[in-house]
């Protein structure tokens, strides 16, 4: 086995980690909406999710952790992919916020505080910023 095959393997474990976070998140209410199913799709493709895998990860959600990263930037550039996917899928108003305050706090962003986190980052990505300006500004929000 090559160095770059255990690269794409590790890389392959860590997109079908946080997709299973994320099921599980969006299944934390019994359900999966239209709306997060179609999200699930999308994200499944971004992430060369297989249709094998993918179905084994629904049938299978519970056995999968949520393992959100410890460093908060890692925390805030998933944050930042999600709520682009969440945009460009055009998931609008209460929608939008349900599944994306359910992503937040799978994340590791605290309940009290991920309405005002998701907030903040929805109106980022609506003005269209990088990734770099997106982690300065939500870092910068309690200053």
């Amino acid at each position: 086995m090559s160095f770059s095959d255990l690269f794409d393997s590790g890389f392959k474990k860590r997109n079908e980690g946080h997709f299973a976070s994320i099921v599980r998140v969006a299944m934390d209410d019994g359900i999966i909406t239209d709306d997060e199913k179609a999200f699930l799709d999308r994200l499944a493709n971004n992430l060369n999710i297989s249709e094998a895998d993918y179905k084994s990860i629904l049938k299978d959600y519970k056995k999968h952790p949520i393992n959100p990263p410890i460093e908060y930037d890692l925390r805030l550039e998933r944050l930042y992919d999600l709520v682009r996917m969440v945009h460009v899928d055009q998931i609008k108003g209460d929608p939008e916020h349900k599944l994306l305050n359910k992503i937040g706090v799978g994340l590791g962003f605290h309940a009290v505080n991920v309405k005002y986190i998701v907030d903040k980052a929805l109106t980022l990505v609506n003005n269209g910023v990088d990734l770099d300006t997106f982690v300065d500004q939500i870092k910068n929000m309690n200053k």
